[in-house]
């Protein structure tokens, strides 16, 4: 099992404390009905931990035309809307939203050149609100494919996450991936199915497509990242 690299500090942490606590446990508290329970609970907790910031092998099915989900998680968007940001056109939104179980590691989601990053702090609303795309703190990237085709899309945080890391960012230090480095290389081809980052606890990810895009999910579908096909381009057909 592959553990994203931005998180490691994270679970060390989760582990020191669910030790500690444990110990404790086991020390001061001589009630086998109390403790027994309590231990259980605190190694699931240890475990969910390692299952949420663990990397998954994924197949590919993106290209350059087809798009393939950047999160895992449920469809809960799917609508016509004007992006002012880079793209300054009409677009189709999808919108994955990412419950507490599932893996928060992201993927690029076409093959292209980022073309744009910024990041933006902000509010730590439920990333299921319609206004959080907005008003959480998010990321915002911009890749062109080699069709010409511009892909945009936000990592936005939810109630509970504090971090969100994308290698789109060539301002950070640490770069582990080929695409990171490549990036940090003024290099900026990405590859779809490789990793773009990670969102830390409940979160969504606002894809943002040309309005001819033929859209291949619906809204209620669960998704997985990389293996899943949102879309096709009509560009290279």
């Amino acid at each position: 099992m592959r553990i994203d690299r931005d998180s490691i500090g994270t679970l060390a942490l989760v582990f020191v404390v669910g030790a500690v606590l444990s110990w404790l446990l086991l020390r001061f508290v001589g009630v086998a009905w109390i403790v027994w329970p309590l231990l259980v609970a605190i190694a699931w907790f240890c475990a969910w931990q390692l299952w949420f910031f663990h990397v998954p092998e994924r197949k590919r099915c993106g290209s350059d035309r087809i798009v393939s989900s950047v999160a895992d998680g449920r469809v809960v968007i799917i609508e016509r809307t004007h992006v002012d940001e880079w793209l300054d056109a009409d677009c189709i939104q999808v919108s994955v939203y990412m419950n507490f179980f599932d893996v928060h590691a992201n993927f690029w989601p076409v093959d292209g050149t980022i073309e744009y990053y910024r990041h933006y702090r902000g509010k730590h609303m439920f990333a299921n609100k319609l206004k959080s795309s907005d008003d959480n703190e998010h990321t915002c990237v911009g890749i062109v494919t080699p069709n010409g085709e511009r892909i945009f899309f936000k990592q936005i945080a939810g109630g509970f996450a504090r971090r969100i890391v994308n290698y789109a960012d060539t301002s950070k230090a640490k770069h582990r991936s080929p695409a990171a480095k490549a990036l940090k290389n003024h290099f900026p081809s990405v590859f779809a199915g490789s990793q773009c980052g990670i969102i830390k606890f409940g979160s969504r990810v606002d894809l943002f497509l040309p309005v001819d895009a033929d859209v291949k999910v619906a809204v209620g579908d669960l998704v997985k990242a990389s293996e899943t096909v949102i879309a096709e381009l009509t560009s290279g057909k």
